[in-house]
């Protein structure tokens, strides 16, 4: 197999570690982790509840700060960047899926899925959103808003609005984990759909094994410690 050279890593974790401060205790949350993603992969994030998955997650977005350790996300080190900065960088190389929607509930699908182009000032925001809720079927759901749709609706529009801006990387923290069997497995299929389409490096914390089956490689985190499974 070829060898992956520096230029073709989405992330890169050295010696990572997270402690956060419960009452007069800290809890070591992660502990020295070293890892790398190639751009265009699909890795799963596996392990029990309370191991450091969404934490991870947290930490790869630029949304928490790590206690030490470095991490480089599609070229940038994010402990250069200050909180807008961070943003920028969001705005620009990211698209996150959450377990819950987070949906702005007096916005319709289209607007919600636009709000985020449009603060990154990316041109045609407007048919960039149109366009990515008709690749997920919602073409004709444009002005209903969240609390007219369904669940697999609402977690499409915030699949569209991850995959609208064409993000280099895509964190998915459960995003199936509210939607029932049948629902979750089609909103599944869209997600590796565009995966592959747009050659996006996806990132996928899941409690569930056929997800993980699917994706290239599989990283355990027991106790905040990684392993490679």
């Amino acid at each position: 197999m070829e060898k992956t050279g520096i230029d073709d890593l989405m992330i890169v974790v050295e010696d990572l570690a997270l402690t956060l401060v419960s009452g007069t205790n800290p809890v070591n949350v992660l502990h020295g982790l070293s890892w790398s993603v190639a751009a265009g992969e699909s890795v799963a994030v596996v392990g029990p509840s309370g191991s450091g998955k969404t934490s991870l997650l947290m930490l790869l977005s630029g949304l928490e700060r790590p206690t030490s350790g470095r991490i480089v996300v599609a070229g940038q080190d994010l402990a250069h960047l200050d909180e807008d900065a961070l943003a920028r960088f969001r705005q620009r190389h990211l698209g996150i899926v959450f377990q819950h929607f987070l949906l702005l509930p007096a916005m319709s699908a289209e607007e919600n899925v636009a709000l985020p182009l449009e603060l990154a000032r990316i041109p045609q925001a407007r048919a960039l959103a149109r366009q990515a809720l008709a690749d997920v079927g919602l073409g004709h759901r444009l002005h209903h808003l969240p609390g007219q749709l369904s669940g697999g609706e609402q977690q499409r529009v915030a699949v569209a609005r991850a995959f609208a801006g064409r993000p280099a990387l895509l964190l998915a923290d459960e995003p199936t984990g509210n939607l029932d069997a049948e629902t979750g497995a089609r909103v599944m299929d869209l997600l590796f759909d565009l995966h592959q389409r747009h050659g996006t490096t996806l990132i996928l914390v899941t409690h569930d094994s056929r997800l993980a089956a699917r994706c290239q490689r599989q990283v355990r985190l027991v106790a905040g410690r990684m392993e490679e499974t």
